[in-house]
């Protein structure tokens, strides 16, 4: 397990980074923690980590101060800068440091993992090993799946939780940082299913659920299905359950018999 410190002002994002590194990869964990860069090169007094991870814009000691102190002590560490700032100045300073990536926040899922592979081959030639016989049960593919996995399981986590939300590509998308049309192609590959296909799924099953155990009006229920237009809502329900909202609340046993959307 190659050690990380990590070297970032603000909490929120520290915490972030830490969490992506425990989704993409096994074989890097945070180990220390830092504000700033002064208060880094304290940990590198003591304890020696595989890797820096690095704001560039922080108090104290900015990251590319930081970086250059490191490398006065150790030319071959490798470092990878995530910066908010896209600005060319700091990735030329940042070069010069021979660093050995550089990303821009918010992160890409993708290129963080890129960029943590890399590294880590880089770390394993520097420790002799194959990085195809090292033990490592999660090579770039795998993690890449796994990523995948994961990346499914939070887009139907956030559809199920927002069925009434704007549920629209560019906005799924742009929940779990990825390409819009990339997304579709994912979820398609993984599920079988087109993702617009899924919503209206998981849009029927809430109208069917606030049909049978409410006494809300349709156009109420089309809302909190999704749908501002009670006609459309209408139309869509029977095209997908095959009655109207109103024979399917009649046919479960519904208390109220909704007489507010002209067909059902």
């Amino acid at each position: 397990m190659y050690k990380v410190l990590l070297v970032e002002d603000e909490q929120l994002i520290r915490e972030g980074i830490k969490r992506l590194i425990e989704q993409l990869s096994s074989d890097f964990t945070v180990a220390m923690e830092a504000v700033n860069g002064k208060e880094a090169l304290t940990y590198l007094d003591s304890g020696m980590p595989d890797l820096i991870i690095s704001d560039i814009r922080m108090r104290e000691m900015d990251g590319i101060s930081f970086i250059q102190e490191v490398r006065k002590r150790y030319a071959e560490l490798p470092i990878m800068i995530i910066s908010g700032y896209q600005d060319f100045h700091y990735a030329q300073q940042a070069i010069r440091c021979e660093v050995t990536d550089y990303l821009l926040k918010p992160i890409n899922r993708r290129a963080f993992l890129t960029a943590l592979e890399k590294i880590r081959g880089k770390l394993n030639k520097m420790h002799g090993m194959d990085s195809k016989e090292e033990g490592n049960p999660y090579l770039a593919s795998s993690v890449l799946n796994g990523n995948h996995n994961f990346t499914i399981r939070t887009v139907k986590e956030y559809i199920a939780a927002h069925p009434e939300d704007d549920l629209s590509l560019k906005t799924i998308a742009d929940f779990v940082d990825l390409h819009p049309a990339y997304l579709s192609h994912l979820f398609k590959g993984e599920t079988g299913q087109n993702l617009s296909d899924y919503i209206t799924d998981i849009r029927m099953e809430r109208a069917k659920y606030l049909l049978s155990h409410t006494h809300l009006k349709v156009y109420n229920i089309a809302r909190l299905s999704g749908y501002q237009s009670p006609k459309h809502f209408a139309l869509v329900f029977k095209q997908q359950v095959g009655v109207t909202p109103g024979t399917y609340r009649d046919a479960v046993g519904g208390d109220v018999k909704p007489t507010d959307v002209e067909g059902s």
